[in-house]
């Protein structure tokens, strides 16, 4: 089992930065494969949403709300997957969630953390 584990959330002023981090971890130091990664975020009352994802190899897809502003980068030596924020407003307060596609056979099988929240005062 794939446990992945989020951080760098806060509270920020408008047109502030964060930096998230997400670590990717398995059972009794196992070797395993992640395939695309990605982060979510989600507010009260809405369904959860891709702010970006980047595949193994490098090839992202942003939100147009977060083109220009955010950058998603990933090491795959740490399973580790980062989420640069810059110029942050008020409608990117949210809870991110940390999303991995482990491979298993045929399958991919998605993994979440366990959220971070961002809280943008302006």
């Amino acid at each position: 089992q794939v446990q992945l584990v989020e951080s760098g959330g806060g509270l920020v002023q408008a047109g502030g930065s964060l930096r998230l981090s997400c670590a990717a971890s398995g059972a009794s130091g196992s070797i395993f494969r992640i395939n695309a990664m990605g982060w979510y975020r989600q507010t009260p009352g809405k369904e959860r949403e891709l702010v970006v994802d980047i595949t193994r190899g490098g090839s992202t897809n942003y939100a147009d709300s977060v083109k220009g502003r955010f950058t998603i980068s990933r090491d795959n030596a740490k399973n580790t997957v980062y989420l640069q924020m810059n110029s942050l407003n008020a409608e990117d307060t949210a809870v991110y969630y940390c999303a991995a596609d482990i491979p298993r056979g045929l399958r991919e099988i998605r993994s979440w953390g366990q959220g971070t929240q961002v809280t943008v005062s302006s």
